[in-house]
């Protein structure tokens, strides 16, 4: 499994922002749990069915990723099949 990694660039209350560090996907959220789910949407619009191969992280700074994602349940598991 591949890994795609938002790194976040901006942190205000009320306000996060990421970019990915190997795709051209730039995303907002007024929250850590919204940001990684806009990342892994974000994934889903790039990539299509492809997105299912990838992991999503979210770092904060330049130490280790702070969250792993896995699908929202708004999506059919059938898509990743």
């Amino acid at each position: 499994m591949r890994e795609v990694v938002f790194r976040v660039l901006a942190e205000r209350p009320g306000h996060l922002e990421a970019q990915a560090e190997t795709l051209p996907i730039r995303i907002t959220a007024p929250t850590l749990e919204e940001l990684q789910h806009e990342a892994r949407e974000a994934l889903i619009d790039h990539l299509g069915p492809a997105h299912c191969t990838f992991r999503v992280r979210v770092r904060r700074g330049p130490s280790a990723a702070v969250s792993s994602i896995r699908p929202v349940g708004r999506r059919p598991a059938a898509l990743c099949r």
